[in-house]
């Protein structure tokens, strides 16, 4: 297994370089999403696609990372309960956006039958990886009745690559991890499997929730025109095109045990061996080496 200490010797990835853009604007919601425990709600309308892709081919490629918060206050989490947040980052190969989502059950819905649907939303699309950095980064901040409070650095819960992909009437997202090599105790109490594959359908922005669930009026996505009109009376529609996920406040649903291991998709995965200098959570997204971001992301430990 690979460490910060003895890495293994692996040739990098070959990726063609991406164009440096100008830095995201900041968020012009005031109020930042309450995420808390969110009810199931079953997927039980479809949209039809209107042309498929080539056959064999992807709708969207790129890298995944999986992140998670420790609470406020608690800088060595131990388990779930010791989580404030857990993130799935998606950045597509063509282009230079950046998505973090934010998984509202903090973990990744299972592989089996009984997977369930785990609500999430689009937290943040950035343009400029150090934007990510500093969404991630620790922060203080001052409270009437507690004083001040810190809360802690995201640290980086494995790395791999992915495609969404048209399946049937639906649209998967599969993923390979990277690193770590096996999945240790982090990445089994998220739920991350060396390879997973889920249903990803997105919900009109113009159908209320019931009350107290999922994300209020003000924080819901804007979508451009030619998006909205793809869901015409229906409550969700599958993430086809892609382009779904660049909008903030997007809500998601993420179906696992509706898409078995052996079922084609069309497509491969190569996932790569990486050792702490290839690792594109430090290369590419510039997140700093320490013992916090090494220890969950080569080891699979708590840190």
């Amino acid at each position: 297994m690979a460490s910060a200490k003895n890495p293994k010797a692996t040739p990098a990835k070959a990726k063609a370089a991406r164009p440096k853009a100008e830095k995201a604007k900041p968020r012009s919601r005031a109020a930042r999403p309450k995420v808390g425990t969110t009810k199931e709600q079953p997927i039980v309308d479809r949209a039809k696609p209107a042309t498929a892709p080539p056959a064999g081919d992807a709708l969207e490629r790129g890298d995944i990372f999986f992140f998670y918060r420790p609470d406020v206050d608690d800088e060595a989490p131990a388990g779930l309960l010791d989580v404030r947040r857990f993130h799935l980052v998606l950045r597509p190969e063509r282009g230079d956006l950046v998505r973090l989502i934010t998984i509202g059950r903090k973990t990744l819905p299972g592989s089996g039958p009984s997977g369930g649907n785990h609500w999430a939303f689009v937290d943040r699309v950035f343009r400029d990886p150090e934007a990510l950095k500093e969404a991630l980064s620790a922060t203080t901040y001052a409270t009437e009745t507690q004083g001040e409070r810190h809360l802690p650095e995201a640290r980086p819960a494995g790395e791999g690559v992915y495609a969404l992909v048209r399946h049937g009437r639906d649209t998967v997202l599969a993923y390979a991890l990277e690193l770590p090599e096996e999945p240790g105790e982090v990445q089994k109490a998220f739920g991350i499997e060396s390879r997973g594959r889920f249903l990803v359908s997105i919900k009109n922005p113009d159908v209320e929730s019931p009350a107290g669930l999922g994300l209020d009026a003000g924080q819901r996505a804007e979508l451009p025109d030619d998006l909205r009109e793809r869901f015409g009376a229906r409550k969700w529609h599958p993430a086809d095109p892609p382009a779904f996920l660049d909008h903030e406040g997007v809500e998601l649903i993420l179906i696992g045990g509706r898409v078995a291991p052996e079922d084609d998709l069309g497509i491969e995965l190569d996932p790569q061996p990486e050792d702490a200098d290839q690792a594109e959570v430090f290369r590419d997204l510039h997140l700093d080496r320490t013992d916090r971001t090494i220890r969950p992301l080569f080891e699979g430990n708590w840190a």
